[in-house]
């Protein structure tokens, strides 16, 4: 195990740098290069790990993931089953509420930020969801009810997203 930075300890669990004033707690992991600092919590079953950052007054907890060289800073929460990977950012107030997600028949459907829908692999604006959905659906395969079911789900991530 490295040896941590002055002012930083080593999380038991995983290696991972914490930064006196951050909390990791319950069962969340802490590893590899991963970095916890300022504010910061993570919690519950959340798993920090690569050279992924949390700081500010950031919360990562559930089953979050956060890895790779991913940034979470600032007043944001990742939740849930979240994933940031790679070199994604999550930061700052970009909700006055939590995101809106729901688990439909095929896919989950996630506001992934302000103005978009993600379901599945796909991410679209809102305007692109309403001129493109059914096509995308019937690409995919979906039957005239699923069609219709996401249709209606668009419209309902619309009118609380506005």
């Amino acid at each position: 195990m490295k040896e941590a930075p002055k002012g930083w300890h080593n999380h038991s669990n995983g290696g991972g740098l914490v930064e006196d004033t951050a909390k990791v707690e319950s069962t969340a992991y802490v590893g590899e290069s991963a970095q916890v600092y300022g504010n910061a919590r993570v919690s519950g079953s959340a798993w920090v790990s690569g050279s992924a950052q949390v700081y500010g007054s950031a919360q990562v907890y559930g089953d979050a993931r956060v890895s790779g060289d991913a940034r979470v800073y600032g007043n944001a929460r990742v939740s849930g089953s979240a994933w940031v990977s790679g070199s994604a950012q999550v930061y700052g107030n970009a909700w006055e509420q939590s995101p809106l997600y729901i688990q439909g028949t095929r896919h989950a459907l996630t506001n992934s930020r302000k103005g978009y829908i993600q379901i599945g692999c796909y991410e679209k604006t809102f305007a692109d969801w309403k001129k493109e959905g059914k096509a995308i659906a019937q690409k995919e395969g979906y039957t005239p009810d699923q069609i219709k079911e996401y249709k209606q789900l668009i419209d309902l991530f619309i009118a609380i997203g506005k």
